[in-house]
């Protein structure tokens, strides 16, 4: 005997039905289906009869809905000669149906006991269909012989009974059975029972246990287990093969693939489970049995997959008089379990003065309210702590029964998390060694995730190609950073960083084999063929190298005009130039949105604050859900050092000259000066921050009169000394009053404004050295007390390393 479970999503449409023909069609043997209520149908009962129960008149159109949805599954799917019987009895069902519902409308009551008949009609109906469009199908009420007790504030399978009632209805050697899943019966009053959400699953796995069958089949709308979830992880893949131990683990961990309580029948028997897809039949899916697969001793095959639960709450009891007092731990445990209280994760420091214990947000309160009247005694003699409770939490497992006995995992795990700023709030680790949970805040979750798959589940091997452009001080530096961590990437992070195209203004090189980076300057000048962006672009399109990166170390117009064609032919773009992300909005937002629309990145994090992580950031704080309500920030560089070197013996234009010669200075200083250089980076953020804002949007408060602007670089040198004297009357007078001049950046509910302000003593700003540059942001989260950012806003190391660090983010090197 075979033993095949369709879900939910399975015989929710007529497509699903119709595999389901085909797929037992095929079975020689005798079979058993069990199936659930049609997709969305269970949730449909629920809320119509709480319509009902509120008096709500509503709850007929819903009911209508569930009468529609079954007779058009028959329509579309029951053989025409067998429609019109298959309708009646439909019928017969349905106006059971409506008839209990009209009494909840009408008393205005809806107890467990009537909950739990009415959405036995999903399962009733839906096997009803089934055993229509399956030639010689008997169908049979799960209710006669999966049999339950009530426990604590549940109902639980009474084995021994359910085996023996499933034996002896199971003896006529029907071909194909069909049975209602989810739905069971109370073994004394005979009254409806539920098996829990999820259920049907559980009742394929009773009756394939009771029935000694060969294996059980669930089928459903996916593949099988995958190595995360591939709605967050996007290169997750199928696990085509666990043990039950380690499905166990991922289940209850949240992977939905199957409900947990049907691995154990399985496992106590002995008997194999397929996981497959009903609508690609043909995939090979995942099969579950207590053979394991070698690890080889290798940390990334000792982990099957990842799993998680975003709706974690963690309680945690704390005292020192728990320290030494035996029985606390039953206490806790007795007392959740008599609520009828999961606990899926406990953490005990093992000086025993704290517990925590992972339960579902939906039992948190009630939980703390358990605890908290168990130990009312002990709280109020000051032993224990008031019971603390945090919310917004998730928790994350990884599991593979290899990692018994493989060094390393813990530490892997744990410095992955720790070099990406993921703080573990709590973890727990059994001796079996199958699986390491934590805890995390859930705005983490995701980043969790990916770095955790990133870490454990990538090829051994990894080439990232380069396309450098501008070789000037930052492009110099870049590439110096580079040849210098070469090998050491590839030694400890199995990153091979392959350069394949260096270029400045005049000349490019080009290999696709790799460029030597300590004899690139020689080779550009010998070999190097005439470049223009476009040129630069039309052959690195026509290079067509995988895992491409285009990194622009210019301040070229010219060159930010290609990053769209790059981005549209899947070549990311990490730059330092702030032309394109300042530029018009609807290019800027056409860049953002090809890059995303093609999955590959457009970074330029060095476009404000060089090495500074600004930019990633506000993104961070926005991805998670965070608001961002005002920036105040000095993000000049050059004018933060112009304006800390003033002296009397150091004039205004000296300054500026000495801003050049550090290398502080924009090529044309007349862009810092202008406040045009801080105004680009003000729309940048701003536009992180999701905002609208054009450079045109931007109030200037500017300082240089606008003649000095005019002309030439040249002129602008012979000019800008006349500004001097000015500059020092009014130095003097600022410091006698102990302030000092900062060029300082505002965004404040979309309004952005720069210019010259007047800080005293105390200002996060006043103290601001050299050429660095600082940030405030303000967010609903950060609102009394900003985030703050600060360091080195300028020069060519910093500016390179931060584009260095874009290049590696792309490698998910953290």
């Amino acid at each position: 005997m075979k033993v095949f479970k369709f879900g939910g999503t399975s015989v929710g449409s007529a497509e699903g039905l119709r595999n389901i023909q085909r797929i037992i069609g095929d079975e020689a043997g005798r079979v058993v289906v069990v199936v659930s209520a049609l997709g969305g149908i269970t949730d449909l009962l629920i809320a119509t009869s709480e319509a009902a129960a509120r008096a709500d008149a509503g709850y007929l159109e819903m009911y209508e809905t569930i009468c529609r949805r079954h007779r058009d599954a028959v329509a579309e799917s029951v053989p025409a000669e067998r429609q019109a019987p298959t309708l009646a009895e439909t019928g017969v069902l349905l106006d059971e149906l409506g008839n209990i519902l009209r009494g909840v409308f009408l008393i205005q009551d809806l107890s467990p006991k009537t909950t739990n008949t009415i959405v036995s009609y999903g399962e009733r109906l839906s096997s009803l269909i089934v055993s229509r469009i399956i030639d010689d199908a008997m169908l049979r009420d799960s209710r006669a012989f999966i049999k339950t007790e009530p426990y604590f504030n549940k109902h639980i399978v009474d084995f021994a009974l359910t085996n023996e009632l499933v034996r002896s209805t199971f003896a006529d050697n029907a071909r194909v059975s069909v049975v209602p899943g989810f739905i069971s019966s109370d073994k004394t009053s005979g009254e409806a029972t539920t098996l829990g959400r999820g259920g049907s699953d559980y009742t394929a796995a009773i009756i394939a246990a009771a029935a000694g069958a060969e294996v059980l089949n669930i089928y459903t709308d996916v593949d099988g287990f995958m190595t995360a979830d591939p709605r967050v992880i996007g290169k997750a893949y199928l696990i085509e093969s666990l043990t039950f131990l380690e499905a166990m683990e991922l289940c209850n961990f949240g992977a939905k693939v199957i409900y947990p309580p049907t691995i154990f029948p399985a496992y106590n028997h002995n008997i194999p489970i397929y996981i497959k897809n009903t609508y690609r039949p043909e995939c090979p899916g995942t099969y579950i049995s207590r053979a394991k697969t070698a690890a080889d001793g290798d940390v990334r095959k000792a982990i099957k997959g990842i799993s998680s639960i975003n709706d974690s709450c963690l309680l945690t009891i704390r005292g020192l008089g728990m320290v030494g007092v035996i029985g606390v731990n039953y206490r806790i445990f007795k007392a959740l379990a008599k609520a009828g209280i999961s606990v899926f994760l406990v953490s005990q420091a093992s000086s025993e003065n704290t517990t925590s214990i992972g339960v579902r947000r939906d039992d948190a309160e009630h939980a703390r309210e358990v605890l908290s009247r168990e130990f009312a005694q002990e709280i109020a003699m000051g032993e224990i702590d008031e019971i603390m409770l945090e919310c917004d939490l998730a928790t994350v497992a990884i599991v593979g029964e290899n990692m018994r006995g493989c060094p390393g995992i813990a530490g892997k795990l744990f410095g992955t998390l720790g070099r990406n700023g993921i703080n573990v709030v709590a973890c727990a680790q059994g001796a079996s060694e199958t699986n390491i949970s934590f805890v995390v805040k859930v705005e983490s979750l995701r980043k969790a995730l990916n770095v955790i798959h990133d870490s454990f589940f990538l090829s051994e091997y990894q080439v990232l190609n380069l396309f450098l452009t501008g070789i000037g001080l930052v492009g110099g530096s870049l590439i110096e950073q580079i040849r210098s961590q070469q090998a050491e990437l590839l030694r400890t992070n199995a990153l091979k960083i392959n350069v394949v195209g260096i270029s400045n203004s005049r000349r490019s090189i080009f290999d696709r084999e790799g460029i030597d980076l300590s004899t690139y300057k020689e080779r550009l000048e010998s070999e190097g063929i005439p470049s223009t962006p476009q040129t630069v672009r039309d052959k690195i399109v026509e290079m067509n190298i995988f895992n491409s990166v285009f990194v622009d170390c210019t301040a070229s117009p010219a060159v930010a005009e290609i990053y769209g064609d790059l981005l549209s032919h899947n070549v990311s773009v990490v730059t330092a130039n702030k032309i394109a992300a300042s530029s018009d909005y609807g290019h800027y937002a056409a860049l953002k949105n090809t890059a995303r629309t093609r999955g590959v990145k457009f970074l330029f994090e060095t476009n404000v604050g060089a090495g500074l992580p600004i930019i990633n950031t506000i993104n961070d704080l926005r991805h998670s859900g965070d608001t961002i309500l005002g920036l105040k920030a000095v993000l000049s560089g050059t004018l933060n050092y112009i304006f800390n070197v003033l002296a009397e013996d150091v004039p205004f234009s000296r300054a500026v000259a000495m801003a050049k010669e550090a290398g502080y200075a924009e090529p044309d200083p007349r862009i810092d000066l202008s406040g045009t250089d801080v105004v680009r980076k003000l729309v940048i953020l701003a536009r992180e921050s999701g905002y609208r804002v054009e450079q045109d949007d931007v109030v200037k408060n500017l300082f240089v009169p606008d003649y000095i602007f005019e002309g030439s670089t040249d002129d602008f040198w012979n000019k800008v000394p006349a500004l001097d004297a000015a500059f020092e009357e009014k130095r003097r007078a600022l410091a006698a009053e102990g302030k000092k001049w900062r060029f300082v950046a505002s965004l404040e509910g979309g309004a952005c404004s720069v210019g010259l302000q007047e800080v005293e003593a105390g200002h996060p700003f006043y103290d601001l050295e050299g050429s660095n540059n600082i940030i405030l942001i303000t967010t609903a989260r950060y609102n009394e007390y900003p985030l703050q950012i600060k360091g080195y806003g300028a020069g060519a190391s910093v500016t390179a390393a931060g584009v260095f660090a874009d290049i590696m983010s792309i490698a998910n090197i953290q």
